[in-house]
Formats: structure tokens, sequence, C-alpha cells
């Protein structure tokens, strides 16, 4: 990453004139021409108030908000198309800018002919485009479609459309504002595989309300609150903030905190037919778990506490290595620090990227005879399953303990990354994971 700035917002801020009544406007225009002083009709909205931030060459920032915190006005005020009311904001490279669906589009014109309207506005010449043309409507993949006029379009279209041309224009800078949720689960992953390959030789400014994507696409990420930075850092931390502030306003905000650094049925164990080989190579999948922190990041109500996180064996005790494939307990311990009435425990296993690989809940097996706690009590879920082959790398374990339903619940205690394990080597090089299989042949036919 280059020290190189390719955006720079100093102070920036963007106020908007709000007029109660349409004959407002009228008034304020007459004493703007006859320069009457201190008058004014309208209300002052303030949609962005002392933006700072600098990107460098090569990076990847985030801005993430909730609806009407100000992040669409910023990136129209980085890309020009607004100015500030207050400071400045400048951008070093050709932009490609992905801001609302069929911004830049002639409704009257057809897809082929917007192509060319909208690769000229981004700057390539003629010449270029005609080169690139053919490229261009592969990727966007709407057939004939692409000769009929763009007001014809679903919104899945226009996206596909306006992220071809943005893909082929050689930008030095891609800004993307929730565009992708609008496409397909194909196209989608089609713009993702691209992304990653644009962050290698570009800067990407990204808005989106999936954390999972902002963690795993972006180095930084901007919180926008009504307008103002309520924080700027690396994405892991600011999404971990951003959500507990978002469960902080479904619950009691005098009561939510920020802190820290039944089976009926035995499992079925699957015998992996490639166990042997895999334990006497270098592919064996080992990993290796590491103890449990209490005092990673957490945020809820605290109306219950997680006390300790473990992986143990079948018959209770606790691993430090462990091989893919193995049946392993995850084993929850929890302390009621007032009456809870249907305690819900849950984890999800996370990848380095922050990545959700898998993980579940209690909430099923006791919906319909739910446990109810008193104060002081403690309690322990254990989820057992089979361990899936992992890729090399490192692992999270992030906890929660909730009370309620899964659609309505209050949140106690959630503990990100409360339990680390390190994988070293693997035959997995495709995929999250690898799933352990009943068989696996390769047989000639017979003619």
């Amino acid at each position: 990453m280059s020290s190189e700035l390719s955006i720079q917002c100093t102070n920036v801020g963007k106020a908007y004139a709000i007029y109660r009544r349409p004959e407002d406007r009228l008034k304020q225009m007459l004493c703007s021409l006859l320069r009457i002083p201190g008058k004014s009709y309208y209300d002052t909205y303030w949609a962005l108030r002392d933006v700072n931030l600098e990107v460098s060459r090569g990076e990847s920032v985030a801005i993430i908000g909730r609806n009407g915190s100000g992040k669409s006005t910023l990136l129209q005020t980085i890309c020009g198309t607004l100015t500030p009311t207050t400071g400045t904001a400048s951008v070093h490279g050709r932009v490609a800018a992905l801001l609302e669906l069929g911004a830049g589009f002639n409704p009257e014109f057809t897809g082929r002919e917007n192509v060319f309207l909208s690769a000229a506005i981004l700057g390539l010449t003629d010449q270029e485009i005609r080169e690139r043309y053919d490229v261009i409507a592969e990727f966007a993949g709407i057939g004939d479609f692409i000769d009929q006029p763009v007001k014809l379009y679903s919104s899945g279209m226009y996206a596909r459309l306006a992220f071809a041309v943005a893909a082929h224009v050689d930008a030095d800078i891609l800004i993307i504002d929730e565009i992708l949720a609008v496409g397909d689960a194909a196209f989608t992953q089609k713009c993702m595989r691209f992304i990653r390959e644009f962050k290698e030789r570009g800067t990407l400014l990204f808005v989106s309300h999936d954390s999972t994507s902002v963690i795993n696409l972006c180095d930084r990420a901007l919180w926008l609150d009504r307008g103002t930075v309520r924080e700027l850092g690396p994405s892991k931390d600011v999404c971990h903030n951003y959500l507990a502030s978002i469960m902080a306003e479904k619950e009691d905000p005098n009561g939510f905190h920020i802190g820290g650094e039944r089976r009926t049925q035995p499992p079925v164990v699957v015998k992996d037919p490639r166990k042997e080989i895999l334990e006497s190579s270098q592919l064996r999948n080992t990993v290796e778990v590491f103890d449990f922190d209490p005092n990673a990041k957490w945020f809820g109500e605290r109306g219950g506490s997680i006390i300790d996180v473990k992986l143990t064996d079948q018959h209770g005790a606790p691993l430090r290595t462990l091989e893919g494939g193995e049946i392993v307990s995850l084993r929850v311990s929890a302390k009621a620090e007032r009456p809870l009435e249907s305690p819900i425990v849950g984890f999800y296993v996370k990848d380095r990227l922050g990545q959700q690989i898998f993980g579940d809940n209690t909430y099923i097996p006791y919906r319909l005879s739910p446990l109810s706690l008193q104060a002081g009590e403690s309690f322990t879920a254990t989820f057992q399953f089979q361990l899936p082959y992992l890729p090399p790398g490192d692992f999270s374990i992030t906890v929660a303990l909730a009370s309620g339903t899964q659609n309505d619940h209050l949140q106690h205690h959630w503990l990100e990354d409360g339990l680390f394990f390190h994988v070293a080597s693997s035959h997995v090089h495709r995929g999250l994971v690898g799933i352990p299989m009943l068989d696996i042949q390769l047989q000639r036919e017979e003619l």
C-alpha cells in the first residue's frame, strides 16, 4: 500500500435548506435578491459535518452506518457530483463510481448506447470503447436486452450493465454504494471476484450493510452516524462496535454495554476412507486449540455472562489438539446475572477474514420447553459435531447468550473471538471447509 493519497477529505460538511412551505422558497429568493440580512425562511439540515478521511493508493476502505447517516452524500461529494458546503474533497486518479442504480444512464437509450455514453463519461475514447464492448457485454450477461431501452430493465439488469462498464474503464479508484444488493447470486460472485482482483492494483471505497463483506474486503472502515464520524479504524473493530450499537438500539440503552478486549439420537459419524492416508502424510489436518479469552471484545446487557468456552472430546476432557473429521464438543459455560427466561446460547466459527464458516444455537431443541433461570444459577450449552476438514490458517469462535426467540431476542453477552485455534496443514485447497466423505471411488467403466 502506497503512502500517496488517492482520496482526501478535510472538514467536509454538506448542508441542505429545508423549507416548511412552498411559498418560503419564494420569500427566501426575494430576500437574497434584495440582500436583506439576517432573514431566512428555511431550516438547515447538515447531512455531513466535519468529516475527515484520507485513503492511500491501494487501500480498501468501507463506509458503514444506518440509512440516512450520510454515506451516499459523502460518496457523491468525493465523486464531485455534490459540492461540499464546508471543507474540501480531492481525488487523485480516474474514478469509476457505482453510486445508485442506473446513475448516468439515459433511460431512453439502449444498453449498447449507454455503454458508449457511460464509458465516455468515465474517460475512454470511442476507439477504446469499441475495442472493449464485447468484453463488457459478455460480463454484463443480459443477452439481447443489450439492444433494448434500459427503461425496460429490471434492477438486476441495471446493476449488471453498470458494473460491467465500471469494471472495464481502467479506473484507479472504484467506488461502490450498495449496488451489489440487487444482483443475483451468480453475478454478485462475479463482481466480488473482480473486486478482489481490483484490490491488487487500485483503491476501493465500499459501502455495505454486510459486515462480513466489509471485514473480508476492506482494511479500514469509517462509521458515519447522523452525518458525523463515529469511528475510523480497522474494519473488524469498527464493525464489531457498529453491530453492538445496532443491538443496543433494540434493547434498553441504559442496560446495554460494550466491553473487553438436548440430543434424542446419537450422532452419525462419517468415517472418511482417506483418514489413515491423511494422518500418515504431511496433509494431516491437525488443529491446535488456544486458551479461552474472557477479556475478548463483547457487548450486551449482561443479564447473563459467558464464563468459559472450550473444545472437548466425547468424554468432556478439554482438547489442546485434535484432527479434522473428529467428533468434538463445544462446551459453553454461562451464569445468569438476573432471572432469565428462555435463554439461547449460540456460536459461529469464523476464518481469519471474519467469514462465518458454520454455527448453531440451542433455540430449536428447547423452543417448546425453555429453561427458566434464577439470578446466580450456572448453566452449560454443549454442541457436539463432527469437525469438518479446515484449510490452513487461523480460526476463531464467537459465542453469544441471549433470551427470547431467534427472531425476537435480547442480547445479553456477545463475546467476539473468545476462542482461537490454528490449522497448520490440510488437504483442503478450495472452498471454506472440506466435508468428511462417506466413500470416494474412481473406476473404469466396462465396455
